[in-house]
């Protein structure tokens, strides 16, 4: 059945080059995806000013957290590809990971898209992926917006952004410094890729090389691992043992660890102590192109590990032992230890 007719006062604001028909069919294409992340906070729907959301019970003194990220150049090649099925996971864990180091839990998510033209062939694909990421990170999407700029974004082309909010205990804030010390273990937690960071790099070296396995496109468009169930139920069964957590995303192992370290203590890492996926091979010794040492890849990509808890060294066994145990949870490794370090924290690489 064709669309009706726009009434005569839209009819310019189509002219020049606006999709109001998709405008309209967008807001019920994004209710059937909130439908499936609805939390009982929920005070309002999709379609309205704002999102209304009530905090969840069983806080003392809660404390409200917020993050907002996008996917960077992973869009592009998501884009190129003509595949959408991972890119709103990505967009939904690069905020809640990051909520999720500071032990929130994320409750509220909402989007922004802009495109020069909406097309439903990749807007219902989106929409029904961040709902994906949603309900893996047991959060509610609770709104957005979707703007069409035609002249701005090329036709087939667009951005997207996501804003989170989250919960948490004031008295269980991470990091925690003053548990931290020298010896401390540091557990890696799996990647399933490399996350949605590092993807200026991976273009270049795309583009510098016709020596691609097939294997390698679905490896780079994999989605981001979302770590908020497994670790929030690991805080609930010892909180006592974890000191602090790093999401490692944009800088890698190497800047992103240092962000939870007091003056004082560093880390050393061993890069040998988690096995890599072939991605990982293929983007250090691309054929063609000049290899990357382990300290660029470390500094440059999660290199394998997407996300990393400090904890004690006497509860360590009792911390993989308790993880392996959870379901659907990534692997882990000990990946290295803290020491302690005069000056600014930083990553050593053994």
């Amino acid at each position: 059945m064709p669309p009706s007719p726009l009434p005569p006062s839209a009819q310019a604001y189509a002219q020049a080059g606006v999709n109001l028909h998709m405008a309209d069919a967008l807001v019920g294409w994004a209710k059937a995806a909130a439908a499936q992340t609805r939390r009982p906070e929920q005070r309002s729907g999709i379609g309205g000013f704002s999102a209304a959301f009530k905090l969840p019970t069983g806080y003392q003194a809660p404390v409200l957290l917020a993050a907002c990220d996008g996917v960077g150049t992973k869009l592009e090649l998501a884009q190129s590809e003509g595949d959408y099925s991972s890119i709103g996971i990505d967009l939904v864990a690069m905020s809640v990971n990051d909520l999720l180091a500071q032990g929130g839990e994320p409750v509220g998510f909402l989007d922004y898209i802009a495109a020069g033209l909406l097309e439903q062939v990749w807007l219902e694909a989106l929409l029904n992926s961040i709902a994906q990421g949603c309900v893996q990170a047991g959060c509610a999407l609770m709104g957005g917006e979707t703007a069409e700029m035609p002249g701005f974004y090329p036709q087939g082309r667009f951005d997207v952004a996501g804003f989170c909010i989250g919960v948490a205990e004031e008295a269980r804030l991470y990091p925690k410094q003053d548990r931290l010390q020298a010896g401390d273990v540091l557990i890696g937690l799996a990647s399933t890729g490399p996350h949605s960071n590092g993807y200026s790099l991976i273009r270049q070296r795309l583009q510098a090389t016709t020596a691609q396995p097939d294997w390698l496109m679905p490896a780079l468009l994999a989605p981001t691992q979302i770590y908020v169930k497994p670790v929030l139920a690991l805080l609930k069964q010892l909180p006592e043992a974890i000191g602090a957590m790093a999401h490692i995303t944009g800088g890698g192992l190497i800047d992103n660890v240092p962000r939870v370290l007091p003056e004082g203590l560093s880390a050393n890492i061993n890069p040998q102590s988690w096995p890599k996926a072939p991605v990982w091979q293929w983007l250090q010794t691309t054929p063609g192109c000049e290899p990357l040492t382990d300290a660029a890849m470390a500094h440059t990509f999660n290199w394998g590990v997407g996300y990393v808890l400090i904890v004690s060294k006497a509860q360590a066994d009792t911390v993989l032992q308790a993880w392996q145990a959870m379901a659907e949870a990534p692997e882990a490794f000990v990946i290295g230890e803290l020491i302690a370090h005069e000056g600014t924290p930083r990553v050593f690489l053994q």
